[in-house]
């Protein structure tokens, strides 16, 4: 992806001073790294997805004089392994409260008393969860693209209702399922991105991921969508997504935002696009309402995307904010 335009928005990119491999069970072992400030106020960067992975760019939402900033690939994707790509991928034991406890088991491996925690889209979904099991570890919360798994957001982008404003799209996103099975499409897919046959599984994994990719920009972005058709990531990406959807990510209807009464005291920032269509601000503004003290940003000209200018921009000016306001590892 092409993030030229970031330059003038993000921190200049940086390279990780100390990556490592965290077993956390079951087999699975999960990449990190660390970059920024060894010394620095710590930050935990929760990716997209689930399944998405971690990219270098993600690095530059933080002032690395600043931040100590920790990177890690989730359970089944990017460099951790096994890979949810390879054929006998077994995502049993990947679920939320899997990738919480790989989170607060990679805190007290480095030795982080309290940091902030990052997240977007599938990332803000992690990020609540995590801060609302484990609130005394976390100093402040940036989230963007909310999305919290409730039964009408995932029918609003993978039953149907999206194809409101995308019917061409949903047209590709529909052509591998055949029409008697199209009333639900996440269990239809699901039957498919299981089938160990590639011919079965490859096209539904890229039908499933470029679905997500033409439609997280304000505007198309074909760079992206390129991005994201590599077969074996695109495969990982779409089992890992529609594995965590089926299952309504392990959550009780409407839990995040039920119990966000366990995080109102931690400082926090919540940011959206207006069109948004991946995660419509539908659930930002619930969110917002339940967690009143948190600062809320709808940044008008933008879709889902972080790497949209609008976004970006209001990604780094929270962390900016906090960067001023202390607030690290070892102050109350």
């Amino acid at each position: 992806m092409n993030h030229a335009h970031l330059d003038d928005i993000l921190y200049p990119p940086i390279e990780p001073y100390e990556t490592g491999e965290l077993l956390v069970g079951e087999g699975n072992r999960v990449y990190w790294e660390q970059s920024g400030n060894p010394q620095g106020k710590p930050v935990v960067f929760l990716h997209g997805g689930p399944g998405g992975g971690t990219a270098p760019w993600h690095r530059r939402f933080f002032d690395p004089e600043v931040y100590r900033i920790v990177l890690f690939d989730q359970r089944g994707c990017g460099r951790s392994t096994p890979h949810a790509g390879d054929p006998d991928a077994d995502l049993r034991h990947n679920t939320t409260w899997h990738l919480v406890a790989d989170i607060d088991l990679l805190r007290r491996t480095l030795g982080i008393d309290r940091w902030m925690v990052f997240g977007g889209s599938w990332g803000s979904t992690l990020a609540l969860a995590y801060a609302e099991a484990h609130p005394h570890t976390v100093s402040e919360l940036v989230l963007r693209g909310i999305f919290t798994l409730r039964a009408h957001e995932l029918e609003w982008f993978y039953e149907g209702g999206a194809s409101a404003l995308f019917p061409d799209l949903w047209e590709q996103f529909i052509a591998p399922i055949p029409v008697l099975e199209r009333a639900r499409m996440i269990e239809a897919y699901h039957r498919r991105l299981s089938d160990p046959d590639p011919a079965v599984h490859g096209p539904a994994g890229l039908a499933w991921t470029r679905w997500e990719a033409s439609t997280v920009t304000l505007l198309p972005d074909a760079e992206l969508v390129e991005s994201m058709s590599d077969p074996a990531s695109a495969t990982a990406f779409a089992r890992i997504e529609n594995h965590y959807f089926l299952n309504r990510g392990w959550l009780r209807e409407g839990q995040l935002i039920a119990d966000v009464g366990a995080i109102r005291h931690i400082p926090g920032v919540i940011v959206q696009g207006r069109y948004d269509v991946c995660t419509p601000m539908m659930t930002a503004w619930d969110l917002h309402r339940a967690w009143p003290e948190a600062e809320f940003v709808m940044v008008p000209d933008a879709g889902h995307s972080a790497a949209e200018p609008g976004i970006a921009a209001a990604l780094r000016a929270a962390t900016d904010r906090f960067a001023a306001s202390g607030g690290g590892a070892d102050s109350e």
